[in-house]
């Protein structure tokens, strides 16, 4: 059988990886958009978090298995349909992520120093099409939106001493940007309030012992939530108890000597969680161009637990800042008119990632479930995927008879269109090429952020 798998980021490579293990005769394409693999494992993992990128090491294996083939540089959707696919392959999986982020929907959000969370990420992370972001940082006061990983990755980007990220992946640009920045106050808001924060307490350990930089939590925030969180989910449990505690430990005073002869450089960085407010209006400088603040709604919450919901009270509150970062959640697009897409929840519908209506097509990963989870998360749902296709291979449900060509037929057709795929062993003389950059500057890499010269260092 020949299954091409569409995206090469963890639901990608999971899904071959899955598929080659448990059927001997399988050969599974892997399709990209971009000249580079891995997807959010490349682009999303915050660059001081190098240990989550030691998936690459298992997907690079899998990569290598000579029952599969890596072809990056091909669109699906424009320089290839899913139709074609179909026609080239006994089964086709769409793995390709969520490329977009949720939208605010309030007025000013697209004021200049508004930003998603997403776009931001992928600037300092070096994907290509936000390597232009220039986000401004000449404000003192950054508010993100949002409670989950990725808002506090943000935050801690914001906020570490330029010697810890000099060491990481993050891209030369945006590590001198980072440098000029004047960013020493960070607040990140949540509609609801601590007990639904979505962040997990291995990324708030983190961000609390983060150098030079001291946590704000207001007391007022936890009170009795120590009996209310008796009987939670250890994992809630713990969480919640780590942020009472940092709420109530006094700051550690510095000896005042010490601060005179330092002047005002000694003055911390800091940052700050605030429950139960939702955005409402990114208001405007008087020129009418940029972001001064955030008018924010207050709300109680009605029910318990994650099912909590938020409602406003009526009271409004404005906050001064001059950097806005939306981090409230990606988002999948549809792929190809071929597929069906539930626009409203933002995946295709399936099941045991079956597309519903047509045979032949599975989905594994964010545009499956939804953009939520982690790299584990992924794996397991993949897997998950995998498992429906074997079964499917092997119960008859998929048509065997006609012999399908797989690349051969798609080749002829991208051939056609201009398109030319980059291979596995392409992706490893850019890798190649990245590692002795960031060898020269004391980092484990320097990412090529242009697709044009990635293509231009393999010759094509």
């Amino acid at each position: 059988p020949r299954v091409c798998v569409v995206g090469s980021g963890p639901a990608g490579f999971y899904t071959a990886q899955h598929i080659l293990k448990h059927h001997g005769g399988a050969q599974v394409d892997i399709y990209e958009k971009l000249p580079v693999p891995f997807g959010l494992v490349r682009f999303g993992v915050a660059p001081d978090h190098p240990e989550v990128k030691n998936v690459i090491n298992t997907f690079t294996q899998t990569a290598r298995s000579e029952r599969c083939a890596y072809y990056g540089n091909v669109t699906v959707g424009r320089d290839i349909t899913v139709p074609e696919l179909q026609q080239a392959y006994h089964a086709v999986v769409l793995s390709y992520g969520a490329e977009d982020n949720r939208v605010l929907g309030i007025p000013g959000e697209n004021l200049s120093g508004v930003y998603s969370a997403r776009a931001f990420v992928g600037w300092y992370n070096g994907l290509p099409e936000n390597r232009d972001l220039k986000p401004d940082l000449s404000c003192e006061t950054a508010l993100i939106l949002g409670h989950g990983n990725v808002a506090l990755d943000i935050a801690r980007i914001l906020l570490s001493p330029l010697q810890l990220l000099r060491k990481t992946d993050i891209t030369d640009s945006s590590l001198a940007a980072l440098a000029c920045s004047k960013v020493k106050r960070v607040w990140l808001v949540g509609r609801r309030g601590p007990l639904q924060v979505a962040f997990t307490i291995k990324e708030l350990r983190e961000m609390i012992n983060l150098p030079g930089a001291r946590a704000v939590l207001d007391p007022a925030d936890f009170t009795g939530l120590e009996n209310t969180v008796k009987d939670a989910p250890r994992p809630r449990k713990r969480l919640t108890e780590l942020m009472i505690k940092t709420a109530l430990e006094k700051p550690v005073e510095k000896p005042v000597k010490v601060q005179a002869t330092a002047g005002q450089a000694a003055a911390p960085r800091e940052w700050g969680l605030k429950f139960q407010r939702s955005p409402q209006e990114v208001l405007p400088t008087p020129d009418g161009r940029r972001a001064r603040g955030i008018r924010m709604a207050l709300t109680r919450l009605e029910g318990s637990g994650d099912s909590a919901r938020a409602i406003p009270t009526g009271d409004v509150e404005e906050l001064e800042c001059g950097l806005v970062l939306s981090s409230i959640g990606y988002r999948s697009l549809p792929l190809d008119p071929a597929v069906p897409f539930d626009t409203q929840r933002g995946v295709i519908p399936n099941s045991s990632g079956r597309v519903e209506g047509v045979p032949g097509l599975y989905c594994s990963g964010w545009v499956k479930r939804g953009p939520t989870g982690v790299i584990i998360t992924t794996m397991n749902d993949s897997f998950d995927t995998a498992q429906s296709v074997l079964e499917d291979l092997q119960g008859g449900v998929l048509d065997m008879s006609p012999s399908r060509e797989g690349f051969g037929a798609v080749e002829s057709i991208l051939r056609s269109r201009g398109v030319r795929p980059v291979s596995f062993s392409d992706w490893e003389k850019i890798d190649a090429a990245e590692v002795a950059r960031g060898k020269a500057a004391g980092k484990p890499r320097e990412k090529i952020v242009d697709p044009a010269e990635m293509l231009r260092l393999i010759g094509h």
